[in-house]
């Protein structure tokens, strides 16, 4: 047993638990390391706090006197903590976040120095951005690219460094990361909800968008890990045959967290609990070694920068306890994959959940306002929902596993599927008395006790009501949930503003009752957008044959989904709502058919790699073994030695034709890469990967699997399934 992986097992097996104490109880360790109000009343003018609260509830500037007060006092703070470094924390369109640090030291005449941090370094840096993606926006050699801090995200430190979140954009002007759309989304949803929610309380001046994510992730050993090439460079397993014991028992889910793992989540937990994420929830997934970690919902932007700040101290972490952290959405074939479900809903600055009932007809049919409006921005822009979790590795996991289809459709439960087929019948124009009474009673008011016993999920569900919010199911586990985020934000807030138009066209053409009016809109939207609400199985030929004939999308694969992103109807979207122009949206398009086409070129390299210098010499080494054996009974039994050897015969043979097949599939795999390497429309190429390339992946991996199955163990280079799934 030499081979890495034995000494992997062995390394593995000795391993003893990292144990970690939390210093303090969670509550008092809370957002101690985020510049947060708390903090800022301390170490500000009362000048400054106003200036950067109104920022932050309000969007008005912040002019450079006040810069400078607040980057003094976030200096003092921050050297209070040991900090020495600041950097513009950002999210460039690679999918994560970046980060340049400088010194507060500055040299001073006569040989001397101080520590400096004036509103200009607060307010704006310029990182050289040559070699972020830009789609095209921008020349190479053209660096310039500008950050600009966000003060409604508050800043934080993490290790000796003060973060500051920051948007980044290009030199001309177009953004060039994930937050600036995102910001332009909730800006568009906050104008376009109040004006609706206005109609049932005028004290509304405000609409928050909330976001609470679910993280999925495995944790794999790290010496195991470093065996496996593929899980090291792509994230996920590219072979492996299935472990005889996976999650058919289901005696994972919800079990009792393995020590080793639980010492890890008590870590990773006070350190999110230090930087202000408000983690709640922890447990075992569905999958060996699969693990899950929820918050409390926060406002949609700084809960998209918790989530973003969480991946990267999930990976420092997990190393610390000699684990990999895989956020891969399908690290293993025939498991669960990992997703990140986006609970999704809207609140006023007068504390009411618009995705919510209540205890008054009024404001049930402000529910329902909402609730119906969100439904039909779905159903018009189911494409673009499709789009928005669109990736490579999201591709592996949608439609299998408990994952939803790659077909978005709504799942709102049947008892609200029958309130929508009452309001649905509700008389058009006027309404007399009785039927105001019946409908305000009997139906809307009945709201919440329907609710109550309307509590069940559908697993296979893209987008699923569960009962004061949507859950947005299909995010992958790696995602940026700022594409996401501001995809539905802004689909809804266009559909709120055309509900408005509507609405006030009719009470003033028709004469018609607001509460009248609202009923004959809503009344139509139900009918025009019940296509997209589906209960049933979304897994199998059934649903797609179904949703086929409601005209819903089927986009499986990621080039084909992501032509939503440029249609004529998103690029009109993006610009009425002033989310994003068209130079951003195509140069978006352009960066992620790119990312598209790096990972299966990445993947085919590493494939063949190790089908060619670890899978075939293991099977050429144990075959060599198996024709010494046959030889030995050779010269023992003479003539008879067919019959005896029979079996190994039969071996060494079919061990040729998988190592036949390998070599010949490899060579094809290569051959097809070569061709879409040298073509220039991103599109064409990325098709070309999607659809001439990756097909090898299986081929290659079935003859790799049943080598693994025939080789001797001690000679396998590979940790096997059973070994990372199951090595605590």
């Amino acid at each position: 047993m030499t081979t890495f992986r034995f000494q992997a097992l062995r390394e593995t097996f000795n391993r003893k638990p990292i144990k970690f104490t939390e210093p303090t109880k969670h509550s008092e360790a809370f957002g101690i390391n985020v510049f947060s109000e708390n903090s800022m009343r301390q170490y500000l003018t009362k000048e400054a706090y106003n200036g950067v609260m109104s920022a932050m509830t309000k969007g008005t500037k912040i002019d450079r006197k006040i810069a400078d007060q607040v980057a003094s006092a976030m200096k003092e703070w921050a050297m209070s903590k040991g900090v020495s470094h600041y950097t513009h924390w950002f999210q460039p369109l690679t999918g994560g976040t970046a980060e340049k640090h400088d010194a507060f030291f500055e040299p001073t005449s006569g040989g001397n120095a101080i520590e400096r941090f004036g509103g200009n370094e607060l307010v704006q840096q310029e990182p050289d951005a040559s070699s972020f993606p830009n789609g095209g926006i921008r020349n190479t050699f053209e660096a310039r690219g500008y950050t600009a801090w966000d003060p409604t995200s508050p800043a934080f430190v993490y290790g000796t460094t003060l973060c500051i979140p920051t948007i980044f954009v290009a030199y001309t002007g177009e953004a060039l990361d994930n937050k600036t759309p995102l910001l332009r989304a909730l800006q568009a949803i906050d104008k376009h909800a109040t004006a609706v929610a206005k109609y049932f309380d005028r004290n509304v001046n405000k609409v928050n968008a909330s976001l609470g994510w679910e993280q999925e992730y495995f944790l794999i050993d790290k010496a195991l890990a470093t065996s496996r090439p593929d899980l090291i460079m792509t994230g996920r397993t590219l072979l492996g045959h299935s472990s005889a014991k996976g999650q058919q028992l289901d005696d994972h889910y919800f079990g009792s967290i393995p020590q080793r793992a639980l010492n890890f989540m008590r870590e990773l937990e006070y350190e999110s609990m230090k930087l202000g994420i408000p983690v709640k929830t922890r447990h075992n997934e569905v999958a060996p070694n699969q693990f899950e970690l929820a918050p409390i919902y926060e406002e949609a932007n700084l809960a998209v920068d918790h989530n973003s700040l969480l991946m990267d101290v999930m990976g420092k972490i997990a190393s610390k306890h000699n684990f990999k952290l895989l956020l891969h959405e399908k690290p293993f074939a025939g498991i669960n994959g990992s997703g990140k479900h986006n609970n999704w809903s809207l609140s006023t600055n007068t504390g009411v959940n618009l995705l919510g009932p209540g205890k008054t007809p009024m404001r049930n049919l402000e529910f329902l306002t909402f609730f119906i409006n969100t439904i039909k921005a779905i159903h018009e822009y189911e494409e673009l929902m499709r789009a928005g979790i669109a990736s490579a590795s999201n591709d592996h996991r949608l439609g299998a596993n408990e994952a939803p289809p790659a077909i978005i459709s709504v799942f709102i439960g049947e008892q609200l599927t029958n309130v929508l087929k009452e309001l649905e019948g509700v008389t058009n124009g006027k309404l007399s008395p009785q039927e105001k009474t019946d409908l305000k009673l009997n139906v809307v008011g009945k709201i919440p006790e329907i609710l109550l016993d309307n509590t069940d999920r559908n697993r296979t569900s893209p987008f699923a009501f569960t009962g004061n919010k949507f859950e947005y199911r299909a995010v992958g586990s790696m995602a940026n949930c700022a594409n996401p985020m501001t995809i539905l934000n802004t689909i809804v807030a266009k559909q709120l503003k055309d509900f408005k138009i509507e609405v006030d066209k009719l009470i003033a053409n028709k004469e018609l009752k607001k509460d009248e009016a609202i009923f004959n809109v809503l009344r139509e939207y139900i009918k025009s957008s019940k296509n997209i609400l589906f209960e049933g199985n979304g897994y199998g030929q059934e649903w797609e044959d179904e949703a086929a004939r409601r005209g819903l999308s089927n986009n499986k694969t990621t080039p084909v989904a992501l032509r939503a992103k440029v249609s004529k109807k998103t690029i009109d979207l993006y610009d009425e709502m002033e989310v994003m122009s068209k130079v951003e949206i195509e140069a978006r398009h352009e960066i992620e058919l790119d990312e598209y086409s790096l990972r299966i070129q990445i993947e085919g390299r590493v494939l063949g790699d190790i089908s060619m210098n670890h899978v075939i010499p293991a099977a050429v080494n144990y075959q060599n073994v198996l024709i010494k054996n046959v030889t030995g009974l050779k010269d023992v039994f003479g003539s008879e030695f067919e019959s005896i050897a029979k079996e190994q015969l039969e071996l060494i043979k079919s061990i040729s034709e998988h190592i036949s097949g390998i070599t010949i599939k490899v060579k094809l795999m290569i051959d097809e890469r070569k061709k879409a390497n040298v073509m220039e429309d991103v599109e064409a190429k990325s098709i070309t990967y999607c659809e001439k390339v990756r097909p090898y992946f299986e081929e290659i991996r079935y003859h790799c699997d049943k080598l693994e199955l025939m080789v001797d163990d001690n000679l396998w280079p590979l940790a096997k399934y059973r070994e990372m799934l199951f090595t605590r």
